[in-house]
Order: structure tokens, then sequence, then C-alpha cells
């Protein structure tokens, strides 16, 4: 996992993340082993296990991409990365996903290092704050994305995808850069039957997917039962599905056109 130094030179090539040799001006993290390998519960009380896998990351700057953060937590097993915006503006708080418990422990020692001249604090939280501000993206017109701690005898409850208003749109995240319409045919299986004419992969300006896509099914019912492969894999990628919507959709085909 470790290049010289004790940070990852890249990303493998496959499913996970594309590999990243260039300099980035943002990655300003010590190069020195001892920097990346603090004792467990280094610093303070917020290096503390997670129940699931994500970090919050506040201070960052407004120009940051979702590349940044990849490179910020080089040699790290990233599976998904969710940048917060307000009213279509990045607030400068993201939330990372990884692969498992041991990577969240590492990313926690990253806190206050700096990108660019932003020292970005890392924070551990709960899925629940994650899926909230997702939702608060997805769902159009719904409440933005506020964090507040919960008081203790009332704890936050995870978003229950059942209740949200459903169309005959799904939006998958966190998907396999190199993922084609037929892997996410397959993904679906013969049960849906999903034609390569009904999905449709996001791409950047640049032409780089997104890793999301919008996959149109028959009917508003056939979406939730679709719903079944909610955090199934492609790959070694767990796949996240949210209800979304025509509009949301062609704005994303717009972009990618665009």
């Amino acid at each position: 996992m470790l290049g010289s130094g004790g940070v990852s030179d890249g990303y493998e090539i496959g499913s996970k993340r594309p590999r990243m040799m260039e300099s980035n001006p943002y990655f300003a993290v010590s190069s020195g082993a001892s920097s990346y390998h603090q004792p467990y519960g280094y610093g303070s009380s917020r290096f503390q296990p997670s129940g699931f896998p994500v970090v919050r990351l506040r201070g960052l700057p407004f120009n940051c991409t979702e590349i940044d953060i990849y490179k910020f937590f080089a040699g790290l097993d990233i599976v998904d990365s969710f940048l917060v915006n307000k009213d279509g503006r990045f607030i400068g708080e993201a939330f990372v996903v990884f692969a498992g418990h041991m990577q969240v422990d590492y990313a926690l020692q990253r806190d206050r290092q700096n990108m660019g001249r932003r020292y970005v604090e890392v924070f551990s939280c709960k899925k629940e704050e994650y899926y909230q501000a997702v939702a608060a993206e997805v769902k159009e017109g719904g409440k933005e994305y506020e964090y507040r701690s919960p008081p203790p005898s009332r704890p936050k409850r995870s978003v229950n995808k059942d209740d949200m208003e459903y169309s005959e749109i799904l939006k998958l995240r966190g998907l396999p850069y190199s993922v084609r319409k037929t892997d996410i045919g397959r993904f679906f299986g013969e049960e849906f039957n999903v034609k390569p004419d009904k999905v449709h992969i996001a791409y950047r300006s640049d032409g780089k997917a997104t890793g999301e896509a919008y996959v149109e099914f028959a009917s508003t019912e056939e979406a939730k039962k679709a719903m079944c492969k909610d955090n199934m894999k492609i790959g070694s990628r767990y796949i996240e599905l949210f209800p979304s919507h025509p509009d949301e959709a062609k704005r994303a085909e717009s972009r990618s056109r665009h």
C-alpha cells in the first residue's frame, strides 16, 4: 500500500481509483514515514474507530476537487467521496468513505495537514451524517445538509430510502471510473434487463468519469424493486443507489456534453 517515504506513489489500475503519478500543488502531506505511522489514538479524542468507514473533512479549499481529496489520502483505498454543496456552492466540507476501518484510522492521522495553504480537519463521523448530506443533494427541494450533534437521548436515524420520493430513475454512486454501460446492465441482471440506451454515465467537462450514473427503468415500481441492488459490488467497489428524477439526469447529461 505504501510507496517510498511511507506515502503511496499512486493507485492501482483496475477497479480502484485511477493511478495518479503527477505532482499536485495541493498535496502537502509530509513524506516522512514517522509522520504517517502515528500511534493509534494520536493527538485527540477524535481518533476513534467508527462503525461505518467514513470521515468528514472541514476547511477544504473552495477550488478543491475530488481528485485533490484522493491525493490528500494517497495510499488509502477510497470507496467514495462526496463534496458538500449549499445553494449550489461548495462549502469546504466533504465526506470520504474508505474500504475498511483500518483505512479510517490512517485517514484520521492526516488531521490538520495541509492542502495548499489550508489545513484540513479530519473527523470521525456517523454514516447517518453522510447519508443525510447525500440525500439533501439528491432530493430536489429537500433540506440543505447542516451538521448538528444529536442529543444523547435521541440519536440520529439513518436515512430510510424507502421513504424518499421515487421516479423511474435511479442514481448510482461509487462506480469504477472504467465502468461501461454493459457492466451496469450486468449489475442489475436479467431480472431488470437494463438496456445500454437506458444508462447514462456522468462525465466531467474534461472527459473523465465522475463515478456516477443514471439508469432509467420501465416504471417507478421497477426502480423501487431495483433498490435491492443497493450496496452490491461491481468489481471490488460497493455501489450505492439513490432515488433520482429525470431533471437531475438531464442536467448531468448536459454537463457531460459540455
